[in-house]
């Protein structure tokens, strides 16, 4: 009796554990397939039970939340580099589409200028006339606009490169600050009618010069919303500095081609002060397109700019002509006026930008070498003049 009790707790032991083992394999199956037949991941696999699944899916929920967060991220930074990138397009294009409407009715009036004012005979024969004169100073201000040409095929320029560019700009624009005022100084006319020495004329020149660059820069920092060629606050202003600047200096220019057509051997000394003020244009044309340029203004644009800026050439040229007797007393007053505008404006604009965006010792080699290329360019057109 004793031993069929013990076989009859046996037999019921072992359906037990068969149950167990059963319930532990139906458990197994479906921790190895899933709830749906599908694989399970490592971490049940490995046992880890069905919280830790849970949890292993809250997590794979917020792996996914973040990746779908980065993906997002990127696609939103994606759009704003493009809606930047666009933007600026968008902007450049805009600029593109009115700029032309303006440049090219420029560039018509440009060549319906030159067609319709070309003289009969463009070497004077005999005393020059009104018509020799203009179109010599015509020739003289168009010539400025190729002061792009060298920076045509430049890339985009970052600050560095804009501090180089400001500080041969200024090496220029003191080159030609310097031959302004010793060409005043140095003035000799014989039908000069003052009784004041050019010395003393040239110094309240530059005096004039400098009180007037003064005043236009503060007029110009009253009034922030003055906008040139798409450029406002600060880049306007520089970019006005510029340009007042270098049409001033502009106004002597045209007064000495008229003064020299004016002359006694006004028909050879004319024409030849008028060759060699286009030549040296160019250098001063550059010297406005690399301030210019780097302010994304477009290179036509530019050239245009750099046209405008010597467009008192021709236009004072004229008066000058027909009363030169008259303007040669305040052609020393207006060599230094704008040379010491000019001055000014080289040193404590353009160069302090460039040490800015550069340093001192970059500013000062850029500067150096631009002063001194112009320099002996203004040497060898003044020996041939003297020829």
């Amino acid at each position: 009796m004793v031993t069929t009790r013990r076989g009859h707790q046996k037999s019921n032991k072992e359906k037990e554990d068969l149950q167990g083992d059963k319930a532990s394999a139906a458990a197994y199956d479906k921790s190895t397939t899933g709830s749906n037949g599908s694989l399970p991941d490592k971490s049940v696999e490995n046992g880890t039970g069905s919280g830790n699944n849970d949890d292993l899916i809250a997590t794979n929920g917020e792996n996914n939340n973040s990746n779908c967060n980065s993906s997002y991220q990127q696609k939103v930074s994606s759009q704003v580099v493009q809606d930047t990138t666009g933007g600026e397009q968008h902007d450049d294009s805009t600029a593109f589409v009115e700029t032309p409407i303006l440049t090219t009715v420029s560039l018509l009036l440009i060549a319906l200028v030159s067609y319709f004012t070309y003289p009969d005979s463009l070497q004077p024969i005999g005393r020059p006339t009104l018509n020799h004169v203009w179109y010599f100073g015509w020739i003289s201000a168009l010539s400025t606009g190729l002061g792009v040409l060298p920076l045509i095929f430049s890339p985009s320029l970052d600050t560095w490169w804009v501090g180089v560019t400001n500080a041969i700009a200024a090496g220029m624009m003191m080159a030609a600050s310097y031959s302004l005022v010793m060409e005043g100084i140095t003035f000799t006319e014989m039908e000069d009618s003052s009784s004041i020495s050019p010395l003393l004329r040239t110094a309240l020149g530059s005096f004039l010069g400098l009180l007037f660059i003064l005043s236009t820069k503060s007029f110009l920092e009253k009034h922030e919303e003055l906008k040139v060629a798409g450029l406002a606050g600060a880049d306007a202003r520089k970019v006005l500095l510029i340009i007042f600047v270098m049409t001033l200096h502009s106004f002597s220019e045209g007064i000495g081609i008229g003064v020299s057509f004016g002359g006694s051997n006004g028909s050879e000394l004319g024409v030849f002060i008028s060759a060699s003020l286009a030549i040296h244009n160019v250098p001063e044309g550059l010297a406005v397109a690399i301030v210019l340029l780097p302010r994304k203004i477009s290179k036509l644009t530019a050239a245009l700019w750099c046209v405008v800026t010597s467009l008192p050439q021709p236009l004072m040229a004229v008066p000058a002509f027909l009363f030169v007797h008259a303007f040669i007393p305040f052609l020393p007053v207006g060599l230094g006026f704008a040379g010491g505008a000019m001055a000014w404006v080289a040193l404590f604009e353009l160069l302090m930008e460039a040490i800015e965006d550069t340093n001192v010792l970059t500013t000062g080699i850029c500067s150096s070498i631009s002063l001194g290329v112009m320099l002996k360019m203004q040497d060898i057109i003044d020996q041939e003049s003297r020829h």
